[in-house]
């Protein structure tokens, strides 16, 4: 794992312009998510990118670009990015999503349309994402779906 620990005095040095391609980077990323455009987000990645917060045991590199949308399955979605601010060599991304999905999590969708908001955070360097970190209203998601909340029974 990375040590990203915050040091004052070894704050990475990005010109604005250099944050102002990175903001571009973040989101060309959403819209080729949109898009289904696979091979061109292969491209956009370092080879030894990860994903924080997608599915478990996602590979690195395009291996894991590869297998998340393989993961996902078929899709129909736009991501509309709400704010976007970036400091340094991080972007850090709120969108909103709104797709049609098959399933997700195992719920049928049954065509269902589907709103859920997100945040990203990208590591980019040289202009190549290193990391993505996603946290999403997964939770949202299913109860849009028509799951439900039932408490539990005791263990013992």
């Amino acid at each position: 794992m990375t040590d990203k620990t915050i040091n004052p005095t070894k704050q990475p040095q990005v010109g604005m312009s250099s944050i102002e391609e990175n903001k571009r980077i973040a989101r060309r990323w959403l819209e080729l998510i949109s898009e289904h455009k696979i091979e061109e987000i292969c491209e956009m990645i370092a080879s030894t990118w990860k994903m924080h917060g997608g599915p478990p045991n996602l590979p690195s590199g395009v291996d894991g670009v590869r297998q998340l949308f393989q993961t996902i399955g078929p899709i129909k979605q736009k991501w509309t990015i709400e704010d976007i601010i970036a400091e340094g060599d991080k972007v850090v991304v709120r969108a909103t999503n709104t797709c049609v999905q098959e399933s997700f999590f195992g719920i049928p969708a049954h065509g269902q349309e589907q709103t859920f908001t997100a945040m990203f955070i990208f590591w980019i360097v040289d202009g190549k994402i290193m990391e993505t970190w996603r946290n999403a209203d997964d939770l949202g998601r299913i109860l849009q779906l028509g799951a439900k909340i039932e408490p539990g029974g005791c263990l013992s």
